[in-house]
């Protein structure tokens, strides 16, 4: 049975009708997380009732066809919470256990938790990976109390990280984000948020399902869409972020194309929005920052300039029709001698970006072959970032993060002139929900 455009299970939408409404909703996505996701659960269960009690919540756990003990364990994981100072009486949590369809991902998830959310009226919502291990209750406070209380309508996580993870958000999705929309959100593709019931609404109604946001984009979209639509948008900072180790060597390409073709997509569907933007401005920032250790990374400098080197060899009939000429150039003209010598410096590394963008716009080759090419050219830009910064603290290594978004915006009139004729003028973007805003005050 289905719902709107949304489908859901006979037995999900039973559920929802046995339960009615909610003000909370926490949804987990899942694919085969027996090993973490009790936990997770139970760091969401004992966060709701020690920061929300009163308050009717639920939690989701949209699932992908797990084969494992996911949904069991989801199912009866019970807390104590007697060990937590709670009573009881607070400790009331409505469960919702469904799989989605659509496109396999963790977008089509994401769709089933938003349509639940909008069917339940909630109020407020927030969603958490299911590989999580550093997840705490005091996680989900800082996710919905801005919500709840500040009349904020998306909440990005902030996390400390060691200085060589998220490579891709510190070269890219973050500096390139910040460039085009001026809000300096660190996180834009950080897995955990919180949301109003009403920005949910807004994303369910977007046509973006049937698309590869549906499978790998979804984050990066949340951040943009929520920008682009007028929301009131913040950050909470969450401490470390420790997951299930993955192999970034095996995702690392795939993971890049579903980023880079994400962002790519949105600016060209916001291009009014962000051609006439200049600058950037501070997002607000709830919670403690406070020092954490973090997992070292270990970098194989020598394997990523190889393949940088390689593709300047094997590659280079397909990176000349996407970098300008001067851009190529300097790229030949940079190359190190030793194994492990990588230069590809700020500004080349933004005209390597900018490039990129406008020849996806174009269309002058197939969009998932130019992606796919941009591989190393972004492991060569990853290998110099780790020679510059091998004897900085991470500390230190956000300085050159910083820097990196100074020359993104700085450099961005090189972007906007070569995209479109300077006749078309921004447009302002439209508001999310009036009554929202009004109630929680304007943009500040």
């Amino acid at each position: 049975m289905t719902t709107g455009l949304t489908p859901l299970t006979a037995p999900t939408e039973a559920r929802i009708r046995e339960i009615g409404s909610a003000e909370i909703l926490v949804g987990i996505p899942s694919y085969n997380n027996a090993d973490t996701i009790g936990h997770v659960v139970r760091a969401v269960s004992v966060g709701l009732a020690k920061h929300f009690p009163g308050h009717r919540a639920v939690l989701v756990n949209s699932d992908g066809g797990s084969s494992d003990e996911t949904l069991a364990i989801v199912a009866r994981t019970v807390i104590d919470f007697q060990h937590f100072f709670i009573s009881d009486q607070q400790s009331i949590l409505h469960r919702i256990i469904t799989p989605y369809y659509g496109i396999p991902g963790k977008g089509s998830a994401f769709r089933t938790i938003f349509e639940i959310a909008r069917q339940l009226k909630a109020r407020a919502c927030a969603v958490v990976d299911a590989d999580l291990r550093s997840i705490s209750p005091e996680w989900i406070e800082l996710l919905l109390r801005p919500i709840m209380e500040k009349g904020y309508d998306y909440v990005a996580p902030y996390y400390l990280r060691h200085k060589y993870d998220g490579t891709i958000t510190n070269s890219l999705a973050y500096p390139l984000t910040r460039a085009l929309y001026g809000q300096r959100i660190r996180q834009p593709i950080g897995g955990e948020f919180g949301f109003s019931g009403d920005l949910a609404a807004h994303y369910l109604d977007q046509h973006v399902w049937d698309s590869e946001v549906a499978r790998f984009g979804i984050d990066i979209w949340m951040t943009t869409e929520a920008i682009a639509s007028g929301a009131r948008v913040c950050q909470s900072f969450l401490g470390a972020k420790i997951h299930n180790p993955k192999d970034p060597a095996a995702d690392l390409s795939a993971m890049l194309m579903q980023v880079m073709g994400a962002l790519f997509a949105l600016m060209e569907q916001h291009q009014m929005l962000w051609s006439g933007q200049v600058g950037s401005q501070p997002v607000p920032l709830f919670g403690f920052p406070h020092e954490v250790g973090v997992e070292p990374i270990h970098v194989n400098l020598e394997r990523m300039v190889s393949h940088y080197r390689q593709g300047l060899t094997d590659l280079e009939p397909i990176w000349r029709q996407v970098l300008a000429s001067d851009t190529f150039t300097h790229l030949c003209d940079l190359q190190g001698t030793s194994s492990t010598d990588c230069r590809v410096p700020d500004e080349l590394w933004v005209q390597v970006v900018y490039d990129a963008a406008i020849a996806y716009r174009k269309r002058i080759m197939p969009r998932d072959h130019l992606l796919k090419a941009l591989t190393p050219l972004y492991l060569g830009r990853t290998a110099s970032f780790v020679q510059a910064t091998q004897g900085l603290t991470s500390t230190e290594a956000e300085q050159k993060v910083e820097a990196l978004c100074h020359r993104f915006e700085r450099m961005k009139p090189y972007l906007v002139e070569r995209w479109q004729p300077p006749t078309l003028k921004p447009a302002a973007p439209a508001l999310l929900h009036h009554a929202t805003l009004d109630a929680g005050g304007t943009h500040g």
